[in-house]
């Protein structure tokens, strides 16, 4: 129960929901919290009136990130909530608990003054999704009651307290010893005898104890849930467009005429049904969890184990070999333990991540499972959507390999001890070596090898003549400066396709074949250069045989990536044209990451509603993906409306300038990693001067956008004339 405490607090004030109220984007304020975050705007500063006027924005405008139309039933589908409408945000502050909050403008009346009715154009903007709202004639009463939430937190908080306590006592209270069902009071025994006297009226009140009285509270009926719109009706209906019930008043009135309308009964009952079977789902996902925490605890001893009797093992080889093994020892057992650290390492961080991960899984669960023992029908379908998708977007949260131990437990080391005493220094952990042949140097098929963007193709393949049996090859290549090799591909095939290089670099690779008696050596060196055509040319060493590519694409050929881009992402036109389900901003990035050269792409925008604020730029792959891009430091981008644009990283906002989108316009994106740079621009026209400068590290594009926009990616250009005319003249 404890990990569902989460659930019923205010992001305002951090504490237990108090008369809650539910917001058209399905999240919960007090009601005393949504009103101390009400922002009164004069009627000459409402949205309305400034479209009308065509007078220019305010200086909070930029934070007006996402906007949500009500207007229309059929589109927001909160219809239920008619008399809402688009407002702009204020400056934020942060709540107890780390949300932002929305402060008031104007100071709060004196006590001694009923507070006046929010004006006609008093804002309200969600802590939680920053979505704003312009409350109607009605202001907050105009949204409904969470009847339900209030319920599930009555009935933890008692299950909470350890005893009930006396309601009448002044300074300490004392253990109640009875409780009234008439007067539905708990008292102690001194308190029951001064106040509530066994005579009179009273003698015929029914005392119970204080756990059945606790129950009888528990038991007893709330109220019903009465429209909004018409307070002295009980809702009776429920509207499948709206998704909210409704009375038969408001369907006398003809407002839902053109929308279906089924019984509250039969909907609450499939909604609930619903739910169930979601969290049957999700359910099994949380038992496979706890399942497979055990597994990696028990990883953890068994890599303890292995660990010890490994490196008793060893020192037992080092031992018996002469004094210059023991120096050779130490840096063995260095390895070894590293290895161990390593392992324990990734298991933990896993343990750490997936407890933390069930632990939600948890709360979402024991929360929901109080909702479905509600008996208001009314409040439990206002509620009913958001937590079905909450629970199916955690359920999806569990694959993808999140159940799969990143770690084996075993250590793939063995020692070789047999080498003569004179070939100590080049002890390792290696197989055995016998007296049988080893296999011949591979060939490299050039032909077959190729290079696309900031991959490459290698095809080798064994001498004919070779006899010797190979079970696989290791091809390595150098970090394309002519550092270091390393191992990028360990297994049988003879082709292999090697992503992430750099552009414009030359990369050598070599490869080599091994057996059980040991690995071929390397023979001829090839280079191979990739511009308009292919170009080959051999060159004869007696160390190695290399190949050396050299990227010469002038441009870059990419599409979005499915596989890392948020789940509410929509993907068509061989994944170069994307949109979004969701109000909310969500990321999606390229295929295709640079460090290196001068990369220009373009995006035009195929569908732009209700002015929303779509973000373009370059990210790092771990960038969040359910958050406008630039509010966070693995994102550097520029968000646009439609008449403005601004810079963004980190969540700060810089050089605004005149500019925005339509349908139809196009927006390019320059990275220059030669001079670390990014600039914008909108229709061929620059926006302001270079956006962000010391860029360093590997970026890949990236958009951000809701379901009201609709972008189409333009890759293998050339570089723009005005940034051609401007390297020129450097």
């Amino acid at each position: 129960m404890e990990e569902m405490e989460e659930e019923l607090k205010c992001p305002v004030c951090g504490s237990f929901y108090r008369e809650p109220i539910i917001l058209p984007c399905s999240h919960n304020l007090c009601q005393a919290c949504a009103r101390n975050i009400l922002v009164q705007t004069p009627e000459s500063e409402s949205p309305q009136s400034r479209r009308a006027s065509g007078s220019a924005v305010s200086d909070y405008d930029y934070l007006d990130l996402d906007k949500m139309s009500l207007y229309s039933e059929a589109d927001s589908g909160y219809g239920s909530y008619g008399g809402f409408a688009s407002a702009p945000t204020t400056p934020c502050q942060k709540s107890p608990n780390g949300v932002r909050v929305f402060p008031p403008a104007a100071p709060p009346p004196p006590a001694s003054l009923a507070p006046p009715p929010p004006p006609r154009n008093a804002c309200l903007t969600c802590p939680q999704c920053h979505r704003s709202l312009v409350l109607d004639e009605r202001g907050l009463r105009g949204f409904p009651r969470n009847r339900l939430l209030e319920g599930v937190i009555d009935r933890y908080q008692q299950g909470r307290a350890a005893a009930l306590r006396c309601q009448l006592c002044e300074k300490a209270p004392k253990e109640a010893a009875v409780m009234c069902e008439q007067c539905d009071v708990f008292y102690c025994d001194p308190c029951r005898l001064r106040c509530h006297p066994p005579r009179g009226p009273l003698a015929k009140h029914r005392l119970v104890p204080p756990a059945q009285g606790r129950v009888s509270r528990r038991l007893s009926p709330r109220k019903i849930s009465t429209c909004t719109d018409h307070e002295l009706e009980n809702h009776s209906m429920y509207c499948v467009q709206c998704k909210s019930p409704v009375c038969y008043q408001c369907l006398e009135e003809g407002k839902h005429s053109s929308h279906e309308v089924k019984a509250l009964g039969a909907m609450w009952k499939l909604h609930k049904s619903q739910l169930s079977q979601a969290l049957n789902g999700l359910s099994d996902r949380a038992k496979e969890a706890k399942e497979f925490l055990v597994q990696l605890r028990n990883m953890v001893q068994q890599i303890q184990e292995n660990s010890v009797e490994f490196e008793a093992c060893l020192v037992a080889q080092c031992d018996a070999l002469i004094d210059a093994l023991n120096r050779r020892k130490a840096q063995l057992l260095s390895r070894v333990n590293k290895e161990h650290e390593h392992k324990l390492k990734v298991v933990r961080d896993q343990i750490s991540h997936c407890t933390v991960k069930l632990r939600q899984t948890t709360g979402l669960m024991e929360y929901c499972l109080e909702v479905i023992k509600e008996n208001d029908p009314s409040g439990f379908l206002q509620i009913s959507d958001a937590l079905i998708r909450r629970v199916h977007l955690t359920e999806d949260q569990w694959g993808k390999g999140t159940l799969t131990p990143r770690m084996t437990t075993d250590f793939d080391l063995n020692l070789d001890n047999a080498p003569l005493l004179q070939s100590i220094h080049q002890l390792d952990f290696v197989q055995m070596k016998v007296s049988s042949p080893v296999p011949a140097p591979p060939i490299l098929q050039l032909e077959e090898c190729c290079t696309h963007n900031n991959s490459a193709t290698l095809s080798w393949k064994q001498p004919p003549l070779s006899t010797v049996q190979v079970e696989g090859y290791i091809l390595e290549l150098d970090d394309g400066n002519g550092g270091q090799f390393r191992e990028v591909y360990v297994g049988k095939e003879t082709m292999c396709t090697v992503d992430g290089l750099h552009f414009n670099s030359t990369y050598s690779a070599r490869v080599k074949a091994f057996n059980k008696t040991g690995v071929s050596p390397y023979s001829k060196t090839l280079v191979l250069q990739t511009s308009e055509g292919c170009n080959f040319e051999t060159q004869g060493t007696p160390y190695s045989q290399l190949v050396d590519i050299k990227k010469m694409v002038a441009v870059a050929w990419f599409s979005f990536d499915p596989s890392s881009a948020h789940a509410d992402i929509i993907f068509s036109n061989d994944n170069l044209t994307v949109t979004c389900n969701s109000y909310d901003d969500r990321v999606v990035l390229g295929k295709t990451g640079f460090s290196k050269g001068l990369h220009y792409w373009e995006l035009s925008i195929d569908r732009y509603d209700n002015h929303p604020d779509p973000a373009f730029g370059v990210a790092r792959i771990d960038v969040l993906k359910d958050a406008m891009l630039g509010k966070d430091d693995k994102a550097w981008a520029m968000y646009v409306d439609n008449n403005r644009s601004w810079f963004m990283h980190n969540n700060s906002h810089t050089n605004r300038t005149e500019g925005g989108i339509t349908k139809g316009a196009t927006v390019g994106v320059l990275l220059d990693l030669t001079r670390r740079t990014l600039t914008f621009s909108i229709n061929e026209d620059q926006q302001g001067p270079v956006a962000f400068e010391n860029l360093e590290g590997l970026f890949f594009p990236a958009v951000s956008l809701n379901r009201n926009v609709q972008v189409t990616l333009h890759t293998g250009l050339p570089v723009p004339e005005f940034y051609a005319s401007r390297s020129a003249m450097q």
